[in-house]
Parts: C-alpha cells; structure tokens; sequence
C-alpha cells in the first residue's frame, strides 16, 4: 500500500548525516515497472472474482443470512480496493501524474478498502466463532439486520482508521503524496506504519487465530465426518493470511526503522526499497483470494459460474426459457437442517459443505 509507493515512488535520491546521496534511480525505474505491472494482473483478477461474489449474492433466491452480508461487504471492500489500482498505474507510468481531487480520491478509497478488507476478514472470523463455539447463545444475535448494523460500524471504523493515512495527501509537483505540516513530519509517518502494523495486521491476525483454535477444538470434540475438510479451511485461511500480509508488514516495520536511520547502508535502504515493492504486491493479491476462500468453498457460490455459463449460452444460441439461479432441493432442504443445534456443535452456515467455517 502507499508507504512505498505515491510519496517515494519518485524519490531517486536520499541523504544521510553527512549529506552523501544514495542514487535510488535504477530502483525506482524497476519498482514503475513491476508495479504497473502487477497492479494491473491484481486489478483484473480482483475485479472477477470480487463481482462474480457480489452477483451471486444479489441474484440468489435463497433468503440472506449474515454471513452472506459480510461476505458481501468483503467483496465490496475489495472492489473499492482494487478500483484504485489503474489509477496508481497510471500515476507510476505518467509524468503528469493525477489531479489535486483525483489524488485525494483516489488515496481515501485505497485506504478505505484496505482497512475494510481486513476488518472484514476478521468479523469473518468472531461470526464464525459465534456460530459455531457458543452456538447456543448467539443464534438469535445472529441476524441479518445485526450483520446490517454491525457492517455499518466496520465502514465507519475502517474510515475512521484510514483518515490518518489520506488527510495530508496532496498533488504537488505532479506527484501525489502526504505533504506533514512542519511539526508532524517526523511523528506522523510513523505513526501510520505503526497503524498499518497493528490494526492492519497484528490485531486481525490474533483475533483469528484465537478464533479459528477455538473452532478447531470445538470441531475436534463433535461427531462429523466433514470436520476434517472443515479444519483444512481453517487451516488455509489463517496460513494465506500470515504468508501473503506478513513480509509486507515486516517490510513496513523495517521502513519504520529506517526513519529513525537505523540503516545507514546505502546498499540496505535500496534493498529495503526493492523488497517494500514486491512484497507489496504480494500482499495485494490477497484480494483475490478473498472469493475463492471465503465465498467459492460454498456450493451456492460454486454453481454461480455454471449458472452464467448456461446463461449465456442460452443468449448465443437463441433458446428460448429462462434461466434462473437459486439454490438447489437437496440445498434448501440442508438450510432448513442447519438450525438444528447439538450440544457441542452447530451446521447454521449459509452456504452449506465445508464452508460452514467460512
């Protein structure tokens, strides 16, 4: 995200104490490239993937669950994520960069749908805690207007959070970056690292994992022959998350130490800006796994891409009948079976299969 990118992308010189310059210039050239390149792949994934979740929600017949709003508000947060990238590409590219209002924009959305994806991977993660470890308790909590209320509330943290990040950005000089009054420049960029640490990563990352080991020994302690399918997915969402965010967030914390000249090095800052570019963009791509993760686990989801495919099938070949997409017998009828609630565990899921943890 832009720690590395709009207010250094263009900085091919940095000095030390004694004023002896660090020519940035091949890194800087090498990080428009492969960023534009990359944006670019992450950008068209992320957009199919993203709509191809937020239509499958929107044209399904089946009543909405909670689940389904948060899953919904995770692809919309994606989307607003990735709708920045073309915009960054074409500033990267562009000599001329973006306008005054367009570099405002363009950084509050970024940040908006990072935060928001993040926060929503996490509430993700407590709703199926609630629904299945204290299962009991939560089923009447578990609504769709609370999933309304309480997505209401993750949009307004996840601006709230994000506003530090974009309220100094600015177009100057053709470039867009945060421009500090005098007296927060050296305190604010760190303190937006240290944000972007803790409650982009640290926080969300403990609270799933404490999460999903409690969903596991609750898993392990039922009689279901799907449990094991179940634990992989847990497994896998927790390990994507660690392995996709994590050398981003150390490269952060890393660049949060060089403000403090930890690293005199010429050599290790144009390393440091090498590596804060590429494991950049590999956490981005975590927006694309996002639908294959959390909503194509589930059956509803899967059978959304034969739908259009039949769908538009039906319109090349002129045949007449209509086309609908609604879940199938065998799945209402296990929707009606997933309020049934045993001591230990629960099958409430709104998109059946394994997904019950997603």
């Amino acid at each position: 995200m832009p720690t590395s990118f709009p207010e250094s992308s263009f900085e091919t010189l940095t000095y030390d104490d004694f004023a002896e310059a660090c020519d940035m210039g091949d890194i800087v050239a090498f990080g428009k490239v492969f960023l534009a390149v990359l944006y670019s792949v992450v950008f068209a994934c992320g957009l199919v993937g993203n709509l191809l979740v937020v239509f499958a929600l929107t044209n399904s017949r089946k009543r909405k669950s909670i689940t389904d709003i948060y899953l919904l508000n995770l692809a919309l947060s994606d989307l607003l994520f990735v709708a920045t990238l073309p915009f960054w590409t074409h500033y990267l590219i562009n000599e001329q960069g973006l306008h005054n209002s367009t570099c405002k924009l363009t950084t509050a959305f970024f940040f908006v749908g990072f935060f928001g994806g993040i926060f929503f991977i996490t509430i993700i993660s407590i709703d199926r805690y609630l629904a299945i470890v204290l299962a009991a308790n939560s089923m009447n909590n578990r609504t769709v207007q609370h999933g309304v209320i309480i997505s209401l509330g993750v949009w307004a943290a996840a601006i709230l959070v994000a506003t530090p990040q974009f309220m100094f950005t600015k177009r100057t000089e053709n470039e867009c970056f945060s421009d500090y009054p005098e007296v927060l420049q050296d305190i604010w960029p760190v303190l937006c690292n240290l944000e972007t640490n803790v409650l982009g990563f640290l926080l969300p990352l403990l609270i799933m994992s404490y999460c999903y080991f409690r969903i596991i020994q609750t898993l392990f302690s039922c009689k279901n022959h799907k449990k094991m399918k179940a634990v992989k997915l847990i497994l896998l969402v927790v390990i994507v998350f660690f392995l996709f965010w994590t050398p981003y967030n150390v490269m952060i914390f890393l660049e949060t130490l060089n403000l403090f000249d930890f690293f005199p090095s010429c050599a290790i800052k144009r390393d440091l800006r090498l590596a804060l570019s590429m494991t950049e963009t590999i956490a981005f791509t975590h927006c694309c796994l996002n639908p294959l993760i959390y909503a194509f686990a589930g059956e509803k989801f899967r059978r959304y891409p034969y739908y259009l495919y039949r769908k538009c099938l039906a319109v090349l070949c002129c045949r007449p009948g209509h086309v609908t997409f609604s879940p199938s017998l065998s799945e209402a009828q296990r929707s009606r079976r997933e309020s049934v609630l045993s001591s230990n565990f629960t099958h409430y899921t709104s998109d059946g299969d394994a997904s019950i943890i997603l």
